[in-house]
């Protein structure tokens, strides 16, 4: 039985979180619908996982693609590989991608998976902490532009999502601990209760402790789901989970991609909304510096890089998909489990946290 169930109607699907499901066969099979699959990877998971995952799809057609490792690959270049391997190995509407790996891997595949012969099935099997919490569930596919961070995608939801914590084994930390920022924006956005649970709960997660890590993916997944299926196409309350993804994916696209991690941009991002917040008069600064030490707790940045200004954040926040009329707008915490969308953000204030 699945652990939680996204409900969208027609394309509502199974969200799996457990130990050992790597080596689960029928799950996999079962969200299978005929014999061919082409696995999509990345140079630093495929030999990790690639041949375990292959030995129990023996009763299908199965070849794989395996692309550079980094966000700097999240790009319509690879988009264009995938393609031209689908096409070349004369792959059709039959076929399921699996999207095994991190958000990269999570967001392209499905973006290929959503353009290939106008739509056929992929799996998401997310390896990483951020991309088991966030990314991989709700259906946001997309490639990244040298302008823009995501500004080239669809909405497509997968047929399920199959997380094995174990794979969190193999993290480094700084990846680990980038995938935290996403944990904590959960807290910070909509549900105080879990943001105090993180605070007594830093050595267990720091342990590696099964159960706790279960219990953590399971209550952000919980959360999205239940956002997700109130506002599938971002229309009004999904627009909350960009939390800290204003200044984020403006840090993201400044920097390089892949210099800061994502989940590193959206822990300053964060902080930034939340200074932001205070700066309005709408949150106290009491809980700003909660905010800040939950996040220095898994040595994420609270600072943006020192050779970002005004006018840098600006230029990429400019283009930011939440934008209406011209307006910027900003996702900021009015309270730790509480968060709104404001787009009477003035110059002067923006210009005094930035």
């Amino acid at each position: 039985m699945p652990t939680l169930q996204l409900d969208l109607g027609t394309r509502s699907y199974p969200i799996y979180i457990d130990s050992g499901l790597f080596n689960n066969s029928d799950l996999f099979s079962s969200h299978i619908r005929n014999k061919r699959i082409c696995i999509v990877t990345n140079t630093i998971v495929a030999p990790l996982y690639l041949a375990n995952i292959k030995e129990k799809l023996t009763n299908f057609d199965v070849d794989e693609i395996i692309l550079p490792d980094g966000e700097a690959e999240k790009n319509l270049a690879n988009f264009e590989r995938i393609m031209s391997h689908l096409l070349a190995n004369e792959h059709g509407r039959d076929t399921t991608l699996i999207a095994l790996g991190g958000g990269v891997i999570g967001d392209i595949t499905g973006f290929a998976a959503a353009s290939y012969q106008r739509g056929i099935d992929f799996v998401q099997v997310p390896t990483t902490l951020l991309s088991q919490v966030d990314s991989s569930v709700g259906g946001k596919t997309a490639v990244n532009h040298p302008l823009g961070k995501n500004m080239i995608g669809a909405f497509y939801q997968p047929k399920a999502v199959i997380i094995d914590i174990d794979s969190l084994s193999t993290l480094p930390e700084r990846e680990f601990n980038a995938g935290m920022a996403e944990v904590i924006k959960y807290g910070i956005l909509g549900d105080y209760d879990f943001f105090v649970w993180l605070e007594h709960n830093i050595a267990l997660i720091k342990a590696g402790d099964k159960d706790t890590l279960s219990q953590m993916i399971e209550k952000c997944c919980q959360c999205k789901a239940d956002i997700v299926a109130s506002d599938e196409k971002e229309a009004g309350v999904r627009a909350l989970l960009n939390l800290g993804h204003t200044f984020g994916h403006a840090i993201e696209a400044e920097q390089g991609y892949g210099n800061w991690l994502h989940g590193e941009a959206v822990a300053t991002g964060m902080v930034l909304a939340a200074k932001l917040a205070v700066a309005m008069n709408l949150l106290e600064v009491s809980e700003l510096c909660r905010i800040e030490s939950l996040i220095k707790v898994f040595d994420l940045p609270l600072l943006a890089p020192k050779t970002m200004g005004f006018d840098n954040f600006v230029r990429h926040m400019r283009r930011d998909k939440k934008n209406i009329g011209g307006k910027l707008r900003f996702i900021v915490p009015t309270a730790i489990g509480q968060s709104e969308i404001r787009d009477d953000v003035t110059v002067e204030i923006l210009q005094q946290i930035l």
